[in-house]
């Protein structure tokens, strides 16, 4: 098929016009998104309204906001190492399971230990045991060039599964009388609150900062984005790539695995099969809009924990059915990705008659 466009990929694109691109194409997602609330006979005005006020309009909606932006941008920046490094690491979830895990062992079995020993030991713990995860197939595609999409996404489903296997076997409460819970954490092995909520918040903010300077200021972050960029060139330069490969998957689930833990100490107080929500999932997204920047991360995904809260409340609210607000999520998800092209291309009509002549020649 001969298309009269002409599709070249930019070198370099200038700060002004990526953030012209990011603006039309949120305004765009915006109005088609109240174009399907039409359609649904909702007010698209009174919707996003609601929607800001269901993120920011008390203190409480607030919290949750920043609840959900917590876990997601640890997980994105985790996400980001191995993507830097075109390791498609789809494997989030399961590391985020595997950190809870480590962390419910040591608040479970060591509840002797004094807050100040066990939530450090919780944290260390959980980062070995995400880190481990992720080391598996990160091995196996050094060793073996297996593909690492569909290992690590399969990692996935064996983490879940163990988990729910621990909640409705070995590891049931028996004062649960039956229902397939794990025993809740003592006190010691609780996220203490920091400014009226609990301390991820602060834990975010530093692994922004550390993750930063890893990837711009270190000689593993270079070579990591070098592998990246190019493996021959990685080679020439004397590299050692599995040992590249293996360490920066083991930082990637690390941060994955330390999720597991906020989300275990801070807000489910145990472990629970379902404790993930999605997060490693949703921080492919938030990574790849972020253009694998750890600052423009943490930004990113404040503006989509808003977006998740928002939605949430206009179905308590307005009474919206879930699918719509996830069909107005799929919809500023499908714009703001779709200007990623446009930020990468330069897009050139040519004429059907040129295109004709092009492709003889």
């Amino acid at each position: 098929m001969i298309l009269p466009l002409r599709i070249t990929k930019k070198d370099d694109v200038p700060r002004r016009q990526m953030a012209a691109v990011l603006v039309v194409s949120i305004g765009l997602a915006l109005f088609f998104s109240g174009v399907v609330m039409l359609f649904f006979g909702l007010n698209p005005i009174q919707v996003f309204g609601t929607i800001v006020q269901g993120a920011f309009g008390t203190a409480m909606r607030l919290e949750q906001t920043m609840i959900k932006a917590v876990p997601l941008t640890i997980a994105s920046l985790g996400i980001l190492v191995a993507f830097k490094m075109k390791f498609w690491n789809i494997g989030g979830e399961g590391q985020i399971m595997m950190g809870a895990f480590a962390a419910s062992w040591v608040a479970l079995y060591h509840q002797g230990l004094p807050a100040g020993a066990m939530l450090p030991l919780m944290a260390l713990a959980s980062i070995a045991a995400g880190g481990v995860w992720a080391l598996i197939p990160a091995i196996f595609k050094a060793k073996m060039g297996t593909n690492e999409t569909i290992f690590t996404l399969m990692m996935n489903y064996i983490a879940i599964k163990f988990v729910m296997y621990l909640q409705y076997g070995p590891w049931k409460d028996p004062a649960s009388q039956g229902f397939p819970k794990i025993p809740k954490f003592p006190d010691a092995a609780l996220l203490p609150d920091v400014g009226g909520m609990h301390a991820g918040w602060v834990l975010m903010l530093a692994l922004t900062g550390l993750v930063f300077l890893f990837m711009n200021f270190t000689k593993k972050g270079y070579e990591i984005a070098v592998v990246g960029e190019s493996l021959d060139t990685a080679r020439y330069a004397g590299m050692n790539i599995p040992a590249i490969i293996m360490t920066a998957m083991f930082i990637s689930g690390g941060l994955c695995g330390l999720v597991g833990f906020v989300q275990a100490s801070a807000i489910e107080k145990t472990l629970t099969w379902g404790l993930s929500s999605n997060y490693g999932f949703t921080a492919i997204i938030t990574t790849w809009l972020a253009r694998l920047n750890a600052v423009t991360t943490l930004f990113v995904c404040l503006a989509f924990a808003v977006l998740l809260q928002g939605a949430d409340y206009i179905q308590l609210a307005l009474h919206v059915p879930a699918a719509v607000a996830q069909v107005v999520q799929g919809i500023i998800l499908f714009f703001v990705l779709g200007s990623d092209f446009f930020l990468r291309y330069r897009v050139k009509w040519i004429g059907l008659a040129r295109a004709r002549k092009e492709a003889v020649q």
